[in-house]
């Protein structure tokens, strides 16, 4: 490593010239002539091979214990929007979904592959579903979420802004196409409570959904959408609504619809019994339901450890060929041969 206090000595000549009233002026001067002390690396090959093998050692074990971590988090997916649909309606799942005359009631039986500690989070899951586009992003408005019908301007909500000339609350195509379909889960002929408070986040529930603001002519025009919305709870405590108000940056993402807070046995039976209302079918969309507990570092994910394993890999990698070029070709410290004027 070098310290280097100034350029040259003729510089500190012109400052001792220049009148320094205090020294905050002095390192002000210093500042603008860069003439303040500096540290810097000296980039051998030694510092190089010893930096990346330090990185690969401090890596890679890091990614294992993540990977192990992400391993350990028990997850059961079960698709299931193609196998609630009747066999007769299957040529036609379109109309079938729409056809409001019809109980759209569905079982599903999932085994428990391992012991499931508590809470177990309960999600559902869409995929080629495009939360993200622009137009479908933009269909909200936050103050009105905040203030309702005090704040009036509903321009950014077209098409589902008003209903015969009456503002839509929480008007928007993100909260019209509210995801509904429900679940209930049976195991041993005793069903399990679901805790569906506290899934969206606290910021959320405080600071963004007005505790005095009600759904008020929601769903109410002849073009239906997702869920309903209970007329007589607030905003911040239709939980539902927040969690599927925060959009997904990604066509495929899971959202939290409650938690499970008993433990799951090895080989254990849930019956599952839901309602397959939400329509994916129009455009090609796939629904699947998760079961899943967590660890410290949250869902199973094996990104992050396989991205620590790479990284220290490549690192001890880099080190080898560095050392093996300087051993077979070695530079002294310093020749001025190596200059590109020189050669």
């Amino acid at each position: 490593m070098e310290v280097e206090g100034g350029n040259t000595s003729a510089n500190d000549a012109v400052a001792r010239k220049i009148p320094i009233q205090s020294r905050r002026a002095k390192v002000f001067y210093q500042f603008t002539q860069q003439n303040l002390p500096a540290c810097k690396p000296v980039l051998t090959p030694s510092w190089i091979v010893t930096t990346f093998l330090l990185m690969g050692v401090i890596f890679i074990p890091i990614g294992l214990v993540t990977l192990r971590t992400s391993h350990s988090v028990i997850e059961i997916v079960e698709r299931y929007d193609t196998e609630c649909i009747p066999e007769k309606f299957r040529g036609n799942k379109v109309s079938y979904i729409k056809d409001s005359t019809i109980l759209k009631n569905c079982s599903l039986y999932l085994k428990v592959p391992k012991h499931m500690k508590a809470p177990i989070y309960i999600y559902y899951q869409l995929d080629n579903y495009y939360q993200n586009h622009r137009r479908y992003v933009k269909s909200r408005n936050d103050q009105q979420l905040l203030h309702g019908l005090k704040y009036n301007d509903t321009s950014s909500c077209q098409p589902e802004d008003s209903n015969n000339g009456l503002p839509i609350v929480p008007c928007g195509l993100i909260a019209w196409s509210l995801f509904n379909d429900t679940f209930k889960f049976i195991r041993e002929s005793s069903e399990l409570v679901v805790n569906r408070k506290n899934i969206a986040w606290k910021s959320d529930r405080n600071h963004k959904f007005g505790k005095q603001v009600y759904p008020f002519n929601f769903q109410n025009g002849t073009f239906i959408g997702g869920g309903s919305l209970d007329p007589s709870v607030p905003l911040s405590d239709q939980e539902d609504l927040i969690v599927w108000m925060r959009t997904a940056a990604l066509p495929s993402f899971r959202k939290m619809y409650g938690r499970i807070e008993e433990d799951l046995d090895a080989d254990d039976v849930i019956a599952v019994h839901l309602m397959n209302n939400y329509n994916t079918y129009s455009f090609g969309g796939k629904k699947k339901l998760v079961l899943s507990t967590s660890s410290w570092l949250g869902g199973k994910n094996d990104f992050l450890g396989v991205a620590y394993v790479f990284v220290g890999s490549s690192s001890i990698i880099i080190s080898l060929v560095f050392m093996l070029l300087h051993v077979k070709n070695p530079r002294p410290y310093g020749e001025t041969a190596y200059l590109s004027w020189n050669r």
